[in-house]
């Protein structure tokens, strides 16, 4: 054997990637199957409990979200996971420019309460515009946290999703 020559690793790594990205189409099940994506994606991570409860609670409303924004007919819904330092990122991608609204819904209403979620549930979230539409993304330590909602751009980290 050559002086150069160097052995041959005897174990490749297997670690998982640090994010994943879905292409949905914008319709009544896009919402479960972005959530199954997400369970999948939480299982190889190895993430469980309370993390994992409340990521899918908010990306379900988060798509619906984008599902219902106008948009147009046949508009994709983009998502991407990240886990990057004991923080699980998610962002929901739509074709519509119109920015989230948090209401304060009434006690006998059935919707309005989506972002009122994000904002107690996330540690950080916002939008990003773009030239044809936007992406939400929120951001879960790994014991969850309470920070207000910040709309004015992206937290530190990976950046939106590019689909």
């Amino acid at each position: 054997m050559s002086t150069r020559a160097r052995p041959v690793a005897t174990r490749l790594t297997t670690d998982p990637l640090p994010a994943a990205a879905h292409c949905f189409p914008g319709d009544r099940r896009c919402p479960g199957q972005a959530r199954r994506a997400l369970q999948r994606q939480l299982q190889v991570w190895h993430i469980s409990g309370e993390l994992a409860d409340s990521a899918q609670l908010l990306l379900s409303e988060l798509v619906t979200n984008a599902v219902r924004a106008p948009a147009g007919a046949g508009a994709e819904v983009g998502v991407r996971f990240v886990w990057s330092g004991g923080r699980l990122r998610l962002e929901v991608r739509d074709a519509s420019d119109e920015l989230p609204v948090m209401n304060e819904a009434k006690e006998d209403e059935e919707c309005g309460r989506g972002l009122v979620l994000v904002d107690a549930l996330a540690s950080g979230w916002g939008v990003v515009r773009d030239g044809t539409g936007k992406t939400v993304w929120v951001e879960l330590g790994e014991l969850g946290g309470a920070a207000a909602g910040d709309t004015s751009g992206p937290a530190p980290g990976p950046g939106p999703l590019g689909l």
